[in-house]
């Protein structure tokens, strides 16, 4: 199997992970000319921005880790794209969260980074 195909199965297996935690999946890999979000979701109040990571062994560090500060500034810019493409209001509240596997293991980091500001 390629990292794409190892990637859509464990975005599915969060997908499922969150969806029993009360999540209501709205989007999978919504994709813009910014970058993409492995998953857009609503989580009460919160409208949620979701990064999946999947690491087979800490070889090269943690899943949690691999999402750099760079890869925070493009599901910060793809937010913006979305809540502007989908006529949200500017006072809409977002998260940004993180699921990751090492493994089979499954953790769900809530608010795992702030927003990136463009500059």
């Amino acid at each position: 199997m390629n990292k794409r195909s190892i990637g859509s199965i464990y975005e599915q297996k969060a997908a499922v992970y969150l969806e029993s935690r009360g999540v209501k999946i709205l989007e999978r890999n919504f994709r813009c000319r910014t970058g993409e979000v492995d998953l857009i979701a609503k989580d009460g109040k919160y409208l949620v921005f979701i990064e999946v990571k999947y690491r087979l062994d800490r070889g090269s560090g943690s899943a949690a880790e691999a999402v750099s500060h760079k890869k925070q500034r493009v599901i910060s810019r793809v937010a913006d794209y979305y809540l502007v493409s989908h006529c949200k209001k500017e006072d809409t509240p977002c998260r940004f969260d993180v699921v990751t596997f090492d493994g089979e293991k499954a953790c769900w980091y809530q608010d795992a980074f702030a927003y990136c500001p463009k500059y």
